[in-house]
This record gives C-alpha cells, structure tokens and sequence, in this order.
C-alpha cells in the first residue's frame, strides 16, 4: 500500500476520486494525462485495495470503465516501514555510494 501511494499521480488519482465514481476518460482528463499513463496507476492503486474499477455497458453498447475509491485508512509507523522494505521486490533502485567505490555502478 505505501508504494502504491508513493507516486504523486496515484496521490492525485486518489484525490479525485474522493468526490465519486468516475469514467476513465474523465478522469483521464480532470488529471490531464493520458489514458495509457492513468491506466497504469490504476492498476497499481487497484491491486493494492485502493480502488476498484467496473465494465459497464453504456445505452449504445459501449464498455464504459467506471473507478471509485475503496474506503482506507493507512496508518504509518516504524514497523510499517519495515514491513514494506521487507515486502519490497527490489525494482527501486538502489542508493548511490560513490564515495566508498570511487566509481559509477555499472547500470548508470
């Protein structure tokens, strides 16, 4: 849940759909990004319980994606931090320390 909050775009998704369910669209442009880009923070913020999304069908027989926000409360302490180094899956990338190697590391 912390990493699914730790981007300021999720945080912003989150803030708009404090006021209600929203189609995807919408949303897309109350943010002013593009669908793709929203589309992936969706889904993080989703997976993490944050949100859900739902298929409707529209009169004219479109599929229309509707999201609202999950009612949470995240309460950070120590051990929540702790917890989420523990869970994490190592795709942050790792501090620099050039001073003790002289040197970039190689992926730079």
């Amino acid at each position: 849940m912390l990493t699914a909050i730790a981007h300021p775009l999720r945080l912003r998704v989150i803030a708009e759909l404090v006021h209600g369910r929203v189609h995807v669209s919408e949303l897309a442009r109350r943010l002013g990004m593009s669908r793709p880009l929203l589309y992936m923070h969706l889904d993080k913020l989703e997976k993490a319980g944050l949100v859900t999304g739902s298929l409707e069908l529209s009169d004219d027989g479109k599929a229309m994606k509707y999201y609202e926000l999950v009612p949470f409360e995240l309460r950070v302490t120590a051990d929540t931090v702790v917890e989420a180094l523990a869970n994490d899956d190592g795709s942050q990338p790792q501090a620099l320390d050039t001073e003790e190697s002289g040197t970039w590391p190689e992926h730079i």
